[in-house]
């Protein structure tokens, strides 16, 4: 037993020496650590971000797959599907003989699985492909496989899972372009257009990470090197001549332009759009120039419009859409068009309810339901699932509610189809754990007068928020509930002063606290006279603290961010 030990011994001093590790089980990632929200709750959030993986997947360079393929099998071990994990890893190890990462993660899983000689047949493999084993002319090139190792390391980075607050995601993300520039460090046999791929990829977590600081209003010293050198790898992207990366150059220009549109956030402009040459550059030519290089390709104008959307430039997205439906109208191969115009349409039609809420505006135009609608069936005929079950719910609802206040059903027969699609939403069991689809239900429920399901509808939205989330209506539509079952006498003062003590408490555990005031705000301000009805029933059963609480909130006048709807942002059938 000595020489294996001995043997084991000398193996762990030459890993010691190595500045990287392969594998994607050890990484610095909270998809690694041990998950802060309940076991259901966090398999939603692996099968969502697979689902999303699983799309980029027909996106990514052939030279980018092995990195989304690892990502796939490690989402797979987690969710305890260790025999599509293995087959993840198996693939790109056939693909790829000398992949770091394939043979690392393929350790792990035999290991999970207790096949022994499997997992040492594999550290064996990884041992000879780094130059650890006693042959070292097995190795090959140990500098570029740790180059790739490390690339793919650092792409598994942009799509991690249970990042609870804005400054997590940002050190996820900054970990991700520290093994990327590890992985420069060993590139020098890199083919140009292979780093460029990772280029691309740096340049999108930089992005993210842009946006991050803005978001946490960070100085502008601390976002300006990266910003500059966002330019600079952007740049290097744009020398790419080769026709097979034409789907990475037109997103390029995008993000260009969406960086240049950024400058002005800056109080003087940063050095790098001079160095790079992008002086007088305008990001409308940027977008423009993105749109023509990739108006052949649907896939990349699905993606494009998917930014412009996010950037609330939806003129040029509805745009970019309707040329990919030119270019491919069948909704079985070309669903993600007519999904996205769909969502062009909603969106178009809240922002003008809600500024009819606001007396701002007319009435907004229902048309737009109309539209999308229309898109929507198209893609519920070949593609129906619960993402399109339950977008289509949500137009449904809106279809069936007035166009004032959502106080008062005007088609109860659109209400009726919007809680069918939504029970089909409901039946799987990805649809049971979505808070959006409990807090719709809810929606319909409420204004078809069964107030008492519509709560245990918001309630079950409220539990199935993330903690840190900003998605306070379920949490304000629960109280709204709660208030009119005590006003028709279907609880009592007591029950009532129980829920909203008990509900309010979990909100201030769960939500930021400025979202939880304004969404205080709103009720109070909607149903004043019931708010001082339950006042009076709290101070009977002794409860002042919570009075106070309220009547404190009722006197601050909202100063946080604007109220936020709950997104419906899914991007498959």
């Amino acid at each position: 037993m000595a020489e294996p030990e001995a043997a084991a011994e000398e193996m762990d001093a030459l890993i010691d020496d190595l500045d990287y590790l392969p594998g994607h089980f050890h990484l610095e990632m909270q998809l690694n650590f041990e998950p802060r929200s309940p076991a259901s709750l966090h398999a939603r959030d692996l099968k969502l971000q697979r689902d999303g993986l699983r799309q980029e997947l027909a996106l990514t360079a052939a030279t980018q797959r092995p990195a989304v393929r690892h990502l796939l099998g490690a989402f797979a071990f987690y969710l305890e599907e260790l025999d599509e994990a293995r087959e993840s890893f198996l693939e790109v190890a056939r693909e790829d003989p000398g992949n770091l990462n394939a043979w690392a993660n393929l350790v792990h899983v035999y290991g999970r699985l207790g096949q022994k000689e499997e997992e040492e047949a594999c550290a064996e493999r990884l041992a000879g492909l780094m130059g650890l084993a006693g042959d070292r002319g097995a190795a090959g090139d140990p500098p570029l496989r740790a180059a790739r190792c490390l690339a793919e390391q650092g792409y598994a980075h942009g799509f991690d899972v249970g990042c609870a607050s804005p400054e997590e995601r940002a050190r996820v993300l900054e970990a991700g372009i520290e093994l990327y520039d590890k992985a420069l460090g060993h590139a020098q046999q890199i083919p140009n257009e292979e780093k460029r791929g990772w280029y691309f990829t740096m340049a999108t977590l930089f992005i993210r990470l842009d946006g991050i600081f803005l978001e946490l209003g960070s100085e502008e010293q601390k976002r300006l090197p990266a910003f500059n050198r966002t330019l600079a790898l952007l740049q290097q992207v744009l020398k790419s001549s080769e026709p097979h990366h034409q789907g990475r150059t037109p997103l390029a220009w995008c993000y260009l332009g969406m960086l240049l549109e950024r400058k002005d956030t800056f109080s003087i402009t940063p050095m790098g759009i001079h160095d790079c040459g992008f002086s007088g550059t305008d990001p409308l030519d940027c977008f423009g120039k993105a749109i023509e290089i990739a108006k052949d390709q649907p896939p990349i104008l699905n993606h494009l419009a998917k930014i412009f959307h996010f950037l609330g430039k939806q003129d040029m997205a509805m745009g970019t859409c309707n040329m990919a439906l030119d270019t491919l109208r069948d909704p079985e191969l070309n669903w993600q068009a007519y999904c996205t115009r769909a969502k062009i349409h909603v969106r178009a039609y809240l922002h003008d309810l809600e500024r009819s809420k606001m007396g701002l505006g007319g009435m907004p135009d229902r048309n737009h339901l109309a539209c999308a609608k229309a898109d929507l069936e198209e893609v519920v005929k070949v593609c129906p699932g619960l993402k399109t079950y339950l977008n289509i719910g949500q137009v449904y609802y809106y279809m069936g509610v007035d166009a004032v206040q959502e106080q008062l059903a005007v088609d109860e027969a659109a209400l009726n189809q919007a809680l069918v699609f939504l029970a089909k939403a409901g039946e799987s069991e990805l649809g049971a754990t979505l808070p959006e689809l409990q807090l719709l239900r809810g929606k319909c429920l409420r204004i078809k007068g069964e107030e008492a399901n519509a709560a245990a509808c918001f309630k079950r939205a409220v539990e199935l928020d993330d903690a840190g989330s900003s998605h306070t209506e379920g949490f304000g539509c629960l109280l709204e509930a709660l208030l009119a079952q005590w006003s028709q006498a279907q609880l009592s003062d007591g029950e009532l002063g129980s829920e909203v003590d008990a509900w309010l408490r979990c909100a201030q555990d769960k939500y930021p606290a400025a979202r939880v005031r304004q969404e205080l705000q709103r009720v109070w301000r909607g149903h004043t006279g019931e708010v001082l009805g339950l006042a009076r029933a709290l101070v009977a059963q002794g409860r002042p603290a919570l009075v106070r609480l309220l009547f404190e909130t009722m006197q601050r006048e909202g100063t946080g961010p604007r109220r936020g709807r709950r997104a419906f942002s899914f991007e498959g059938p």
